[in-house]
């Protein structure tokens, strides 16, 4: 209580005697995946290459008008012979289309950054730095980890330190000289207090967590959550239970968890695994005197997403975001049976959320600051 109300106190007082404001807009994805049907429908038999640029289409007016979007990555980019689960690598072609939709970093560390061993994961790091997507979570070794992490964004006037661990490896041992961040409370401990200690405006904690097709979190995800709170975070952003789990906006405390923000794209169609939230919110930064600022979380809202399936012999993927003031994109889906899924989707999503979010809304509009994005550098 007493920290809290001097935190009040303090956004007051900077308030009432500011010298500046600026902003800052984050966009949150889940899952992105790579089953083998994917993988298929990306295949164009004419030019023999991959193309994924249909699948994410209407998304990208999403992701481009955030100044920073920040997904997890969870298959590898480690070559040919590509395949899904349960060993993923995909096509270098989806990296470069996450990339030319609007993603500036990838977090890497779940239960698939192992599954084509060593090669698999420098590969990915590899690729990601040649189609230059900031990453963090996995390394080729410990010199790596010391100097990449936590990984730190300059962005708009803000600086944002990133970190990502996971629950596991799916049991396949992570090859030396090889490092992958695992959900060990005594190194997040350590890398709070270093993130803390470079004095960003923001840290932000990518779980990778939880218990798959469940809708709401587990006692481990709590206290997990309140652990990284605790030792310096602001944003806890999950992923990992393929559905999506709620979100909570602690606005006395300046905190913000999203416990599981479901696929945001994958081969999956059973019910609630069909699609994903995004997280979005909006920073704002009141600056006193020099060295003197303040960083707050000014609004938070979601947004869904839902992965249309055509039902022609193409059998191709779409991701369509679902926003009443953007109806057009729901057009596009033309059987019968994936109007209804949809339907369902977004029934299912909004009825748990509207039950168990804590002050975040879905957003009824596109996010301001629409096609606006300035350079990153990290």
């Amino acid at each position: 209580m007493r920290s809290t109300l001097l935190f009040l106190l303090t956004v007051g007082f900077l308030t009432a005697n500011a010298q500046d404001t600026t902003r800052l807009s984050l966009i949150f994805a889940g899952d992105v995946m790579g089953h083998d049907s994917q993988i298929a429908s990306a295949y164009d038999p004419v030019r023999k290459k991959y193309d994924y640029s249909s699948c994410f289409q209407f998304m990208r007016p999403y992701l481009d008008s955030a100044d920073l979007a920040i997904g997890n990555l969870e298959v590898t980019l480690a070559g040919p012979p590509f395949k899904g689960y349960p060993q993923f690598s995909s096509p270098d072609a989806l990296g470069t289309t996450l990339k030319d939709i609007g993603f500036d970093v990838l977090v890497t560390a779940n239960n698939h950054c192992v599954d084509r061993g060593r090669k698999g994961l420098e590969r990915t790091i590899d690729m990601l730095d040649s189609f230059k997507i900031a990453h963090t979570g996995t390394f080729k070794d410990s010199l790596s980890r010391i100097n990449e992490s936590p990984l730190f964004i300059e962005k708009g006037g803000f600086k944002l330190a990133v970190l990502n661990y996971t629950y596991g490896t799916n049991g396949i041992p992570v090859t030396k000289p090889n490092v992958v961040n695992h959900l060990d409370t005594a190194i997040m401990r350590q890398d709070l207090a270093e993130a803390k200690a470079a004095r960003p405006d923001v840290i932000i904690v990518f779980t990778h967590w939880g218990n798959e097709y469940e809708s709401l979190p587990s006692k481990w995800q709590k206290a997990l959550t309140e652990f990284c709170f605790k030792h310096g975070a602001q944003l806890v952003i999950g992923a990992h239970p393929h559905v999506i789990q709620p979100m909570e906006w602690r606005k006395d405390k300046n905190q913000f968890v999203a416990y599981s923000l479901g696929n945001y794209i994958s081969g999956q169609r059973k019910r609630y695994t069909d699609g994903g939230a995004m997280a979005y919110l909006e920073l704002q930064k009141i600056s006193y005197i020099a060295d003197s600022a303040v960083t707050t979380i000014d609004s938070a809202g979601y947004y869904l997403g839902w992965v249309y399936r055509t039902a022609d012999a193409n059998k191709d993927y779409y991701l369509i975001p679902v926003n009443d003031n953007d109806k057009e994109n729901l057009n596009f889906i033309k059987d019968a049976e994936s109007k209804a899924a949809v339907k369902v989707f977004v029934e299912d999503s909004r009825l748990l959320f509207r039950k168990y979010n804590k002050d975040v809304e879905e957003m009824k509009r596109r996010p301001k600051g629409y096609l606006t994005r300035t350079p990153l550098t990290e």
